[in-house]
């Protein structure tokens, strides 16, 4: 990576912002580590040898002047339902490409609202750049590659390891909204854990659940196909648990509940060990059908997930910056093409 300040990461010092910082900088970097707290962002730059920017999200208007210099930001302060928009806007106007990490399906619609405005500005708008969503949205790219025409895209995923304090607030903010499904190109809610899907996993069968990952919103934009579905490993009887529990779900709407879950969030979660980040997996299945009832499946093997979006995100901000991504929004797999996933030595993908 080029050693120049020219990009910023906002968010350093949460837990996936300091693995991201640390490892850009052990590549030769020296990015601007920036935050909306001097207490937290001040000491990290000094450790890394970086520079610091110190401002909040509150105010589009104002983030622009903290811009200055930039050519990129890549976005790591969740969630970004709260923290996107501002960030985004103040990108496109100071002209500064924007990636991010989330995979809240909100958040990458509004940014591909915007395509263009982007083009306009000469700025590249990619959003969910991490584990959600580039492995299962290459996945996915392969798949309607293989079947061209498919009406109908299943994703599934596993993956072993703890959240960080960010996931889990992330987490937290979508649960009230239950789930999320794509049917005719609309996304539309569906209730939480609405189907069960028994899933081909490269390590064996395991039953999952429908979740509203970021897919639901990226492999529209990347394939075209129109009715998607995303779900999560869970076990079986936890399935059974979630579903006699929906009522109870929507009380994390309420600001008392919300509230105490995140102060249990920000005392008791630290996120996953060095020694857990060096042992966790992910895998993932894909399934696309056409009209006629023929389809495809593969699997993928890769890294756990913040291993994953580490290299993911780095990789994605180094072809922004050299210029290989056209302006507008884009997906991961149509920034980078169907095989970027491939690209990391730990990936594995099966046709079955």
């Amino acid at each position: 990576m080029t050693a120049s300040s020219d990009w910023l990461l906002y968010g350093a010092n949460g837990y996936t912002g300091r693995l991201i910082a640390a490892e850009a900088v052990r590549r030769g970097a020296r990015p601007i580590l920036a935050g909306r707290s001097a207490e937290k962002i001040e000491p990290l730059a000094r450790t890394l040898d970086c520079p610091a920017r110190v401002f909040p999200l509150d105010d589009p208007s104002r983030i622009g002047p903290h811009l200055a210099g930039v050519r990129a930001v890549l976005h790591c302060a969740g969630p970004f339902s709260a923290t996107a928009a501002p960030m985004r806007e103040a990108c496109l106007g100071a002209g500064v490409h924007y990636l991010d990490l989330t995979g809240e399906i909100d958040v990458i619609e509004a940014a591909a609202a915007q395509h263009e405005r982007a083009v306009a500005a000469g700025v590249c708008l990619l959003p969910a750049v991490g584990f959600d969503v580039v492995p299962s949205d290459c996945l996915a790219a392969m798949l309607a590659q293989r079947l061209p025409g498919a009406r109908r895209l299943e994703l599934a995923f596993v993956f072993t390891g703890s959240m960080s304090p960010g996931t889990a607030k992330t987490t937290l903010e979508a649960i009230p909204r239950g789930g999320r499904v794509r049917i005719g190109g609309r996304i539309e809610r569906v209730p939480t854990a609405w189907k069960t899907l028994e899933v081909p996993f490269p390590g064996g069968p395991r039953w999952a659940m429908t979740a509203p990952w970021g897919d639901v919103a990226t492999a529209w934009h990347t394939t075209g196909i129109p009715d998607i579905e995303v779900y999560v490993a869970v076990p079986r009887g936890q399935i059974r648990w979630i579903r006699r529990a929906r009522p109870l779900l929507g009380a994390f709407g309420y600001a008392p509940v919300r509230r105490l879950a995140q102060w249990w969030i920000r005392h008791f979660l630290s996120g996953p060990s060095p020694q857990a980040l060096d042992q966790s997996t992910a895998a993932f299945w894909g399934r696309v059908t056409d009209g006629a009832g023929r389809h495809v499946e593969a699997t993928l093997r890769t890294p756990g997930g913040y291993p994953l979006t580490v290299w993911a995100a780095l990789g994605s901000l180094e072809r922004v910056l050299a210029g290989s991504v056209a302006p507008g929004f884009a997906t991961p797999a149509k920034a980078f093409g169907p095989e970027f996933i491939l690209e990391h030595p730990e990936a594995e993908l099966r046709w079955l």
